[in-house]
């Protein structure tokens, strides 16, 4: 028994995955084909994709923004459980990878639930505002460049619904966020952000060491 996390070792972590997801065929080949690009290490965990997708179901998301598709794993774990009529916009700039992505999607027949905007996302997030869509999402998932985390914060908080969920990824970012010393631009931009929502009281929220440390909050 532990108070604390546990040390995820690599015979712990192939157990998590084998026993503690439930991986459909799409996502499994997905994330095989993804693990020979170069930078593969930018997808999600699966047991991150698990725990989205259950959120998905827990809250009843029907409109969800994604910030940050890479080839589109997190969009389908999440796709997969939404009902019919639901949606998610999905903001990436990169027409390689997200190619793979919308490949994948129509494999799995949730294509007409995405609507990929390639874009930088902080111009999408405000045409939406722009748009009128204030307080219409359900849920926000935040996973693209780190320098621009606090923005994207903001609006998608905006654009958020009451009792409405955002998640921000890799808030951890490899421990470094722990360490003053290290003054990357990416971990001192988490850094500050894991400050600010510590202390803003317009959300409740909770920092889980999940994959490289996903931030859950619930709006006021």
């Amino acid at each position: 028994m532990s108070n604390t996390t546990l040390p995820m070792t690599e015979n712990l972590s192939r157990y998590l995955i084998t026993t503690g997801t439930r991986e459909s065929s799409y996502l499994k080949q997905l994330r095989e084909e993804t693990r020979h690009l170069e930078d593969h290490n930018m997808q999600i965990a699966p047991e991150q994709g698990q725990f989205m997708a259950m959120l998905v179901q827990l809250t009843n998301a029907k409109a969800i923004i994604e910030i940050g598709v890479f080839t589109g794993y997190s969009s389908l774990a999440m796709a997969e459980v939404l009902p019919k009529e639901g949606h998610i916009i999905a903001c990436d700039i990169n027409e390689k990878t997200t190619a793979m992505a919308k490949t994948y999607w129509e494999k799995a027949g949730v294509s007409e639930r995405i609507d990929l905007r390639l874009a930088p996302g902080l111009e999408t997030l405000q045409q939406l505002l722009d748009a009128g869509r204030q307080q219409s999402f359900d849920l926000v998932f935040i996973d693209a460049d780190k320098p621009s985390y606090d923005g994207y914060y903001e609006k998608a908080l905006a654009l958020l619904r009451p009792g409405g969920v955002i998640l921000l990824d890799n808030m951890l970012w490899g421990g470094q966020v722990a360490d003053d010393s290290i003054q990357d631009e990416c971990a001192e931009a988490l850094r500050q952000l894991n400050k600010k929502i510590h202390q803003d009281n317009r959300v409740d929220m909770v920092l889980l060491p999940l994959a490289d440390g996903i931030t859950m909050i619930r709006k006021h």
